[in-house]
Parts: C-alpha cells; sequence; structure tokens
C-alpha cells in the first residue's frame, strides 16, 4: 500500500522540509505540491491524491474553502489541516468543510505520518488542543451528541472507563498505552469495543461522551 500525498502550503520552506521527510516514508509518496487554493484544486483534478495535507492561510482560495470544493468535486479525498491555528474560527470552519484531520505544525513528524495513515484509512485524527475546541462547542448542544441510554458508562469495564476518560483528555493511543502499562494493540481492542458499547462512531464522539458523563474528571 502506497498513499498518495498532495501537499498544498504557501511556504516553500514548509514545503520543502516536508518533502525531506516524507520522502523517508517507504509508504507515502509525494505526488504534487501547490502553494494556492486554486492550484491545489488544480493538483487534486489532475493528480487525483488519497489524502491532501493542507495549510489554512494561502494567497487567494484559502485552504478551508479549498477543502470545501475539494470535496465536492472530489469525495473520496480525505483532506487534513496541517496549521498553526487552533481557534474556534478556523477549527470549526474546517471540520464542516469536511477535513477529516486538523493538527497543528509543532507536530512530531512520527505523529505526522500516523496521522496520515489513520486519515487514509477513514479515521478521523485531531490535535489534542483541538479536540477541546470541538468538545467545548458540541458538548453543550444536543444535538451535537448521538442518544445514548444513560447507563452507558456502567456497561464499560474499568478498564475500558480509563481509556474512555483518557481518549477525553486528548491523549493517543500510544500515549494512553504507556499510562495504562499496556500494549497499543489492547488500547486498539478497548477503543473499538467502547464505540460499539456505547454506539459511537469515533474517537471524538467518545470525548464529547465522556466529557458530557463527567467521566474527563474522574
Amino acid at each position: 500500500m502506497t498513499i498518495k500525498l498532495l501537499l498544498a502550503d504557501d511556504h516553500r520552506v514548509v514545503r520543502r522540509g516536508l518533502q525531506v521527510f516524507l520522502s523517508t516514508q517507504t509508504e507515502i509518496r509525494l505526488i504534487g505540491e501547490a502553494a494556492t487554493g486554486q492550484e491545489t484544486l488544480a493538483q487534486v483534478e489532475a493528480l487525483q491524491p488519497d489524502v491532501v495535507l493542507m495549510d489554512i492561510n494561502m494567497p487567494g482560495m484559502s485552504g478551508i474553502e479549498a477543502t470545501a470544493r475539494i470535496k465536492q468535486l472530489h469525495p473520496h479525498v480525505k483532506v487534513i489541516i496541517l496549521t498553526s491555528f487552533s481557534d474556534q474560527d478556523h477549527v470549526l470552519p474546517a471540520i464542516r468543510a469536511g477535513a477529516k484531520g486538523y493538527l497543528l505544525k509543532d507536530i512530531e513528524p512520527e505523529e505526522l505520518v500516523r496521522a496520515i495513515h489513520n486519515v487514509y484509512k477513514g479515521k478521523v485524527e485531531l490535535h489534542p488542543d483541538v479536540a477541546g475546541q470541538l468538545m467545548s462547542q458540541y458538548a453543550e448542544s444536543d444535538q451535537a451528541s448521538p442518544v445514548i441510554a444513560d447507563d452507558g458508562i456502567s456497561g464499560l469495564t474499568a478498564r475500558e472507563q480509563d481509556v474512555l476518560r483518557l481518549i477525553a483528555s486528548g491523549k493517543s493511543n500510544r500515549s494512553i498505552a504507556e499510562e495504562l502499562f499496556i500494549s497499543e494493540k489492547t488500547v486498539k481492542s478497548h477503543v473499538s469495543r467502547i464505540l460499539s458499547k456505547l454506539g459511537l462512531t469515533d474517537r471524538t464522539q467518545a470525548a464529547i461522551y465522556a466529557v458530557k458523563h463527567g467521566l474527563d474528571q474522574a
């Protein structure tokens, strides 16, 4: 499996740095670059990438606008926002536009690679600060959370509750594994069972559920 990646950022130095790093990844192939939103759309049309790594601030059409257009025209292409902005004015519009990932530029290179793989597989990847923004925004809205039985927490094992609490704090599977002294594979199994038991579809919903039920304060 090789993931075809398109890089969209108006800073040449950023593109160059990412290009050098990504060239070391055997399962990710950088197939093109773009410096503007319009150029990104043209490159997506011509190259048909699997994943677009998108900056927000670009001349002309912003990364958020470009993301919305990509999802309209090429719904199979997945977009990860990579930016320095973590405020609601940027986070929420990007998620609404269809971005499947929202990461900050201080991310560790290994975490970026992991996020690209996960988004390619259909998962959602959010920086902990960004997850916090979404939880603050949606935890107060009944429409933002699925309808779940009140006794949902009691249906989880003690270990599953530990994992859910750490998901709510924004920790990755790797960090959860280290904190609970279990393998990352075991964490993934716990996450799958948590989502199944609570009728949820992803980690963001799980985090919101935990916050609304006070598990993040446990």
